[in-house]
C-alpha cells in the first residue's frame, strides 16, 4: 500500500464562515481493511482515511451535513459505508449531518435498496470512468436509475471527456435528477473551447441536470490559488444556479500534486461564487433540496 497521504489531517477552519446548514456533497470513507477489504479489482490501495477524519474535518470547515459517496474500491459491498452512516442516531454525530451516495447494480436487491436508504442513502454514483473498473452497462444504468426513483434518489456520474463524448445522447435521453461530478473532470488548460463544454453547457440548461463544483484544485494547470478554474466554474453557475453543489472530495483518493488543506477548497469557491446569496445556494439550498432534506 502507498503510504503517501493525500489529505492533510490538521485541516483549519476558512477564512469566511459558512452559512449554517453547509453541505461538502462528497467525501469517502475508508475501512479497516481486516474488517472492510477492497475488491480484487480495485483500481488504487485504499487510503488510511476513516470516519473519525472526515468528521474531524467537516466541524473544523462548519459543515452542517456530509455526503459521504460509496469509494469504487468496495464495488456494491456497502458495509463500509453503513459503518460510517451507523454512527450516530439518525446519521447525525455531534452538529454534523451523514448521507450515502451508493453504487448499485442488477445483483443489488430490492431489499437491499430499502435497507441502504434506512441507513441513510439518497442517491446512486455511477462510475463511467473506465480506469476504475466499475462502468455499468447502459442497460444497467437505465434499469437503476427506474429502480432508485422509487426511493426518491438522485443519481450521480463520474466521467471524463471521452466517456462525457460517448455518452452524451444517452445522458440527454436521462429524466432523472443527475449530478455531473467534479465539473466533468475536463482540464482547465483545454480552456472552454473543449469538446467537452457545450456539451455540459446543454446538459445544464435541462432542468434536471446539476453540477458538483469540485475538483477546481485538481482539473487546474496552475498551484494555488487555481485561477484557472474560475471561469469553468462560474460558467456552469450561470447555466445552472438553482443546480450546482460543492464538495472536497475528501481524502481526495489519487491526488496527483502536494495535498491541499480542504479550506483552500472552500476558499476558492468563495472567490469562484462572491456573491453570499449565491454561496448559500450553492452550499445550504441546492444541496439540501437534491437530497431531499430541505
Amino acid at each position: 500500500m502507498n503510504d503517501r497521504e493525500t489529505f492533510v489531517r490538521d485541516t483549519r477552519a476558512p477564512v469566511d464562515s459558512l452559512p449554517s446548514g453547509s453541505w461538502d456533497c462528497q467525501v469517502h470513507v475508508y475501512g479497516d481493511p481486516a474488517r472492510f477489504p477492497s475488491r480484487r479489482q480495485s483500481a488504487y490501495a485504499p487510503p488510511r482515511a476513516y470516519f473519525e477524519d472526515v468528521h474531524r474535518m467537516a466541524s473544523t470547515l462548519g459543515l452542517g451535513f456530509v455526503s459521504i459517496v460509496q469509494a469504487s474500491v468496495y464495488g456494491t459491498d456497502h458495509s463500509a459505508l453503513v459503518d460510517a452512516l451507523s454512527r450516530g442516531l439518525g446519521g447525525k454525530v455531534d452538529d454534523v449531518t451523514y448521507r450515502g451516495i451508493a453504487i448499485v447494480d442488477d445483483e443489488v436487491s430490492d431489499r437491499t435498496l430499502e435497507d441502504l436508504h434506512a441507513a441513510g442513502v439518497r442517491g446512486v454514483r455511477f462510475n463511467f470512468w473506465r480506469r476504475l473498473n466499475v462502468v455499468p452497462s447502459i442497460a444497467t444504468f437505465r434499469r437503476t436509475l427506474e429502480r432508485v426513483a422509487a426511493f426518491g434518489w438522485h443519481a450521480r456520474v463520474h466521467v471524463t471527456e471521452p466517456e462525457l463524448l460517448e455518452l452524451a445522447d444517452e445522458f440527454r435521453a436521462v429524466t432523472s435528477q443527475i449530478v455531473l461530478d467534479h465539473m466533468g473532470h475536463l482540464p482547465f488548460a483545454g480552456g472552454m473551447g473543449q469538446a467537452g463544454v457545450p456539451i455540459i453547457l446543454d446538459l445544464l440548461r435541462r432542468d434536471n441536470w446539476w453540477m458538483m463544483l469540485s475538483h477546481g484544485d485538481r482539473n487546474s494547470a496552475t498551484a494555488h490559488p487555481w485561477a484557472d478554474s474560475l471561469e469553468f466554474a462560474r460558467s456552469y453557475y450561470a447555466a445552472a444556479p438553482d443546480r450546482c453543489v460543492w464538495a472536497t472530495d475528501w481524502p481526495h483518493p489519487e491526488y496527483p500534486k502536494e495535498p491541499v488543506n480542504d479550506a483552500e477548497l472552500l476558499e476558492l469557491l468563495f472567490r469562484q461564487i462572491e456573491d453570499p446569496a449565491a454561496r448559500r445556494q450553492v452550499l445550504v439550498e441546492n444541496p439540501a433540496r437534491l437530497h431531499n432534506e430541505s
